[in-house]
């Protein structure tokens, strides 16, 4: 609720969750700390404000095991594996292992049942809030609280958008595999990578100079399209530009666009699933030389540049880009500025 590092696990595929797909993304990507409710009467404030008794932990510090023991697991650095629970020794790290993978308490089928049935019922995609008490004396059965349910309308996500009838003649991108939905606005830069002059063996020399634009967007709070070929995010550069998401954490469309001489299986946002799902980044894949998709790097090349050199280029648009996203169909489309004949050259 409040923006901190939390899991994320779809219910219909309870084990299947990326940020626990390696030891070294559990250690990083799983949270830090719990909420819990201040006991100390010392401390007690007479509030109507209903958080202010509420108190952060770090999950280092907690020395109370039954809170932990459905939720937490061990990270054995010597083998480099993670053992459910909280024996033996190691790093203490919050994956739910024993609800989500041993079935202790059957929370995704719970959870699957009502995300059905409320979104049948309120016709909507919808959020709800729950509470679980597992701690129960030996006999009673584990206790489940409902406590809010409420659709999701999000003017921008959650409407239907149609683009059917675009023309090549009017698009930068069209996309047929897109993650995402709904309009993008407000965005006014591409940055490229050049085909015509990539090679997978510069692909690490890029991530510094990316890591310095994207610093550039951050100060200036603006967003960008990137565009390149291979795997964003690959740990392999042979298989595509290796950066972490704090190098491109700008970029609120990021495509993966094939070459004829750079055939490499797509990774569709895997690499920074979380990343694009939290903070609605579109992710479009595209390999024009195969006509799936199609990709005017011409028009893009008519533009006066921000910034180039032998990788990339930096392209900046006098009037906002319309970037659109059907979910349904998962294709995309970033279109050209209205007036097509602005030229910076």
């Amino acid at each position: 609720m409040d923006g901190g590092q939390s899991l994320r696990f779809s219910p219909k595929y309870p084990k299947k969750i990326l940020q626990l797909n390696n030891p070294g993304n559990a250690l990083k990507e799983t949270q830090k700390e719990i909420y819990a409710l201040d006991l100390n009467m010392g401390s007690f404030v007479p509030s109507v404000d209903d958080g202010i008794n509420i108190t952060k932990i770090p999950v280092k510090e907690i020395t109370n095991e039954s809170c932990l023991r459905f939720a937490a697991s061990k990270y054995d650095h010597q083998n480099n594996i993670i053992r459910p629970g909280i024996t033996g020794t190691g790093k203490t790290i919050i994956t739910f292992d024993n609800v989500l993978k041993h079935k202790v308490f059957p929370l995704p089928e719970i959870l699957e049942t009502l995300m059905d049935v409320g979104m049948k019922e309120m016709g909507n995609p919808i959020e709800i809030e729950f509470a679980a008490n597992l701690e129960m004396p030996v006999g009673m059965p584990k206790i489940f609280n409902f406590l809010q349910i409420r659709p999701i309308v999000d003017n921008d996500q959650s409407q239907i958008i149609n683009i059917d009838n675009i023309l090549n003649s009017d698009s930068i991108i069209i996309s047929e595999s897109a993650l995402g939905n709904g309009m993008l606005k407000g965005l006014q830069d591409i940055i490229y990578i050049r085909p015509e002059s990539f090679k997978a063996a510069n692909n690490e020399k890029i991530v510094s100079i990316l890591d310095n634009l994207n610093n550039k967007f951050v100060k200036s709070a603006r967003n960008y399209i990137l565009i390149g070929p291979g795997r964003w995010g690959s740990t392999d550069p042979w298989l595509g530009i290796p950066i972490k998401w704090q190098h491109i954490s700008q970029a609120r469309v990021i495509v993966e666009s094939g070459l004829p001489n750079y055939r490499i299986d797509p990774s569709q946002g895997t690499h920074f699933f979380q990343n694009i799902t939290s903070f609605r980044v579109g992710y479009f894949t595209i390999n024009p030389f195969i006509n799936d998709g199609f990709y005017d790097i011409d028009f893009l090349r008519t533009y006066g540049s921000v910034y180039e050199d032998e990788y990339l280029r930096h392209i900046h648009f006098e009037s906002p880009l319309k970037v659109m996203i059907d979910g349904r169909i998962h294709k995309g489309v970033i279109l050209k500025p209205e007036d097509k004949n602005e030229n910076d050259s």
